[in-house]
Formats: C-alpha cells, structure tokens, sequence
C-alpha cells in the first residue's frame, strides 16, 4: 500500500535495477541508510540517487524527501517495501529511505536508472524553472 507521499508508480523493471544497484553499491560503493541519513546526504549535495519505501508510516519521516530532491536535483524513486529496501543495502530490518553516493562497481547501472527516470522524478524541470522564477522577482 503506498503512502500519500507517493507521487509516481516505479516500473517493476527499474524496482529490479535498483534492487541490483543497491547490492552492488553497499559492497562496493556508499550507501546513506534510513531517512535522516538521506535527507542529510541530499542537503550535502552528496546523493546521486535516492530510493523512498512506499510504505513508511508515520508519512512525516519521508514525506520532505521528494521536495527536498526536487529542490537539490536529485532522482528519486520508490521501492515497494521497507522490508525490501533494509534487505537490498543488507539490513536485517527495514529502512525507509535510502541515498546512493558512491555506486561502486554499478556505475554503469546508476547511470542508465538515473537517465530513464530524470524525466518522471520531475528534478529537471523544478531546476530549471527555479532561476527563471528568481529573474521575474528581481524586475518587479
């Protein structure tokens, strides 16, 4: 069951990657875990892509980290389960977010998810929109 904050639907296919992306990348890559450490990952400008478990509840834990990747530029998906999610990065328990910093040896892998969803996450076009919105402002 997906949680409010859920503002797109992750192909299986990609759900699949990712699942490959973050087994390859906790070995050989960093990986941030849980939402605090996302969230701080992203501010830092260190995160390169960030996986949201659809099913976290309270919502408050995860709810900022679609806008806050929105804002900073940074892909985002969801993964289906925060069960799921603990086990890909291998946590015995769940984690209700996940940031990629370092990919590893799945450099090629984070490059092809982060292409094909640059256009549904929406970052692109937030980011760019932002600095036209600053202009407008200025010659009021």
């Amino acid at each position: 069951m997906a949680g409010s904050y859920v503002k797109f639907e992750t192909p299986k296919e990609i759900v699949d990657k990712t699942k490959e992306l973050l087994t390859i990348a906790k070995d050989t890559g960093k990986v941030k875990k849980g939402a605090n450490e996302t969230t701080k990952s992203i501010e830092k400008g260190n995160a390169k892509l960030v996986v949201i478990a659809e099913d976290v509840n309270p919502v408050e834990v995860v709810v900022h980290l679609p806008a806050l990747c929105e804002e900073k530029g940074v892909v985002y998906l969801y993964f289906p389960t925060k069960q799921e999610l603990g086990a890909a990065v291998g946590l015995s328990v769940g984690a209700s977010a996940v940031a990629v910093e370092d990919a590893g040896n799945a450099s090629a892998l984070l490059k092809e998810i982060t292409e094909k969803l640059g256009k549904t996450s929406g970052s692109e076009k937030k980011s760019e929109a932002k600095p036209e919105e600053k202009k407008e402002e200025k010659k009021e």
